[in-house]
């Protein structure tokens, strides 16, 4: 029963690294799933509490970071938050039809379009449509990073240290 319970968590911080470039999959949820699963299986010895508070905290700011750091970027682009929902909804129902590059198609048109019409400012607006973007794309990557860095992390405090 334990190899299965490892197996399922380290299954789980795989899954946490793929799900951060997959939309609509929370990939720190799954490595923190791992990780605690791993800890419980564990008789909550390993890892230790230090590692396992860091590594939570990397989790924690992965999950930050999915959520906050495209709305971020936009609002940094001077989008308004009401833009910044709409892109974000577009986005995700086009996802949804079209897949990931709906998700960057429909969030930059979106805003390229309501900004365009509320301020008639074609570089501002292709600016603005530009940082929303690149905001998703660079939460992506750091996703990817951050969850690496927590499975990573897990392996050499469990069976390095």
């Amino acid at each position: 029963m334990v190899e299965v319970l490892v197996a399922l968590s380290i299954a789980l911080f795989l899954a946490g690294i793929v799900g951060t470039v997959v939309p609509l999959v929370p990939g720190g949820i799954l490595s923190l799933s791992g990780l605690f699963l791993y800890w419980w299986q564990s008789g909550y010895a390993e890892p230790g509490l230090l590692a396992l508070a860091v590594l939570t905290s990397l989790g924690l700011l992965t999950l930050f970071v999915e959520f906050f750091a495209g709305s971020i970027a936009a609002r940094a682009g001077g989008a308004s938050w009401g833009t910044t929902v709409a892109g974000a909804v577009a986005g995700i129902v086009l996802m949804l039809v079209t897949g990931p590059l709906g998700l960057l198609v429909g969030l930059f048109g979106t805003i390229f379009v309501l900004e365009f019409a509320a301020n008639g400012d074609l570089d501002g607006s292709l600016r603005t449509a530009g940082y929303a973007t690149a905001g998703i794309l660079a939460s992506t990557a750091v996703q990817v990073m951050l969850t690496t860095t927590i499975f990573l992390g897990f392996l050499v405090a469990v069976f390095v240290l």
